[in-house]
């Protein structure tokens, strides 16, 4: 799907002959890779200080990066194909002019500020503010790179007009309506029921990007220029209320209805579905104890090593981003590892957030049908009164394993666009003083996601190799997807 090694090589030991017949031709010059990668860092910035859950977050990051590979597939020197009328309920997107080519880094950045400043609307000030920013720095950059001002001012129109376009269509993927709906958990001892407390959580979602957590918000109206920076850049409380971007809260249930949102690829939540789950039971000798023994058995004898593993993995909102973000993250670092064009990175960073996002709404979907109780629930019901997890019990059902999921579809597209043979340090965590991990492959990284979460304490084994399973199957197809414009 990506250009060989080898063929970067050539394409940019020739570059400066490239840029020349392109200035006689009147073309754009060639695109700074890292005007991708400076949105794949800054979305997650701004996913950590909103304090977002992982759904959320992951719904934000799809519309988000497809606003991005639209803008780089206008340009028609890109060899981007457009996803419209390959996306569910996506039939068409505005069209640039043959007759008036556009800059495909000005389209794509001013595309990504009108639907990040609407999906961000909630927000804080300053993220708006930092969105616009780098925007209008970003389009600055490409005219200082020699984009001419018609040429500029054609592509921020067909950029507004492309955000408005994705915008429209998110707007029906169902979510708005669930911001309406209440959902009463069951009280039954055979289902899932949240464990989870504010004192678990706070503790470990304090960090230099938070030291303060109320549900009071003097900052959101904040002007950046008069406020202090501890104001603005520390200290981060968020209205209560009604918003169409809440915060996580972990003794509240994590989006009960994510499942019936309009996938982006799959079918429904239902495709790729996994087996059922076992049915719960504190009999000895039937398949639920069985599963919840071997879990115990587990968990009892952690290394050191496996306790690093569940910490490096957990991923709490705020403290070190989601899990699907932690999947960006490696995205960004892969950007300059791999040596991607700016085209490349657009489309590496499209499909894996479509394949997180809808590896989220699929496995939610199974979350909330089969209700499965989580481990500490049971082990310290049947087992261990006194047990304890390695990180706090996240606040939804057990089956599937959401990190599972969508660290197998997110893999599947790593994969296939850039290999898996070349080993890499995963440095996602160091600013929280987690050092970096170093893996021989990307499957070896997904391989211990999985269990990562065994060992954290909050999932049985089957729900990470049925996750694995469920995620493949939606990364497949993602792939399925006609991304180059010579295919």
């Amino acid at each position: 799907m990506l250009r060989s090694t080898r063929a970067r090589f050539l394409v940019r030991a020739a570059s400066p002959a490239l840029i020349l017949l392109a200035g006689c031709r009147g073309d754009a010059p060639a695109t700074d890779p890292q005007l991708v990668a400076q949105w794949t860092r800054s979305s997650l910035a701004w996913v950590r200080s909103e304090r977002l859950g992982p759904p959320v977050a992951a719904r934000i990051s799809a519309y988000a990066s497809l606003a991005l590979f639209e803008g780089y597939a206008a340009d028609p020197t890109s060899g981007l194909r457009s996803l419209a009328g390959q996306l569910n309920g996506l039939t068409a997107l505005p069209i640039a002019s043959d007759d008036a080519p556009v800059d495909g880094a000005v389209v794509a950045a001013v595309a990504e500020r009108v639907v990040l400043d609407s999906l961000f609307r909630d927000g804080f000030a300053t993220t708006r503010t930092t969105i616009d920013s780098l925007a209008a720095a970003q389009v600055a950059a490409r005219v200082a790179a020699g984009v001419d001002e018609s040429r500029r001012a054609r592509s921020e129109t067909h950029g507004k007009a492309l955000a408005a376009a994705i915008l429209a269509w998110a707007a029906e993927d169902g979510f708005f309506a669930t911001r309406a709906l209440t959902w009463v958990p069951p009280k039954r001892r055979d289902q899932w029921e949240n464990t989870a407390t504010l004192d678990q959580f706070v503790p470990q979602t304090l960090s230099g990007q938070s030291d303060f957590v109320s549900t009071a918000n003097p900052n959101v109206r904040l002007d950046a220029a008069d406020a202090t920076e501890k104001g603005v850049f520390t200290n981060r409380p968020k209205a209560a209320g009604p918003t169409t971007l809440p915060s996580f809260n972990p003794t509240r249930p994590t989006e009960p209805y994510w499942g019936t949102l309009r996938t982006f690829v799959i079918k429904d939540g239902d495709e790729c579905a996994p087996p059922a789950p076992p049915a719960y039971s504190e009999k000895p000798g039937t398949p639920f104890y069985a599963m919840a023994h071997a879990f115990y058995d587990t968990v009892k004898a952690l290394t050191p090593e496996q306790r690093e593993i569940a910490l490096f993995w957990a991923d709490n909102p705020v403290a070190t981003g989601t899990p699907g973000f932690h999947w960006i993250s490696v995205v960004n670092q892969m950007i300059e590892r791999r040596g991607l064009t700016a085209p490349e990175a657009a489309e590496l960073y499209a499909l894996t957030s479509l394949a997180i996002a809808d590896a989220f709404i699929g496995c939610w979907k199974e979350k909330y049908r089969s209700m499965v109780v989580r481990p500490v629930a049971y082990v310290q019901r049947v087992f261990d009164p006194a047990y304890r997890t390695v990180i706090p019990t996240p606040p939804f059902p057990e089956y599937t394993s959401g990190h599972s999921v969508q660290s197998a579809a997110a893999v599947d597209v790593l994969i296939a666009t850039l290999g898996d043979t070349i080993a890499f340090a995963d440095s996602s965590q160091v600013d929280v003083g987690q050092p970096a991990r170093h893996f021989a492959s990307f499957t070896a990284a997904r391989d211990e996601v999985a269990w990562s979460r065994v060992y954290a304490g909050v999932h049985y084994l089957p729900a990470v190799l049925d996750g694995v399973v469920q995620g493949q199957c939606i990364g497949k197809r993602v792939l399925a997807l006609r991304t180059r414009s010579q295919e």
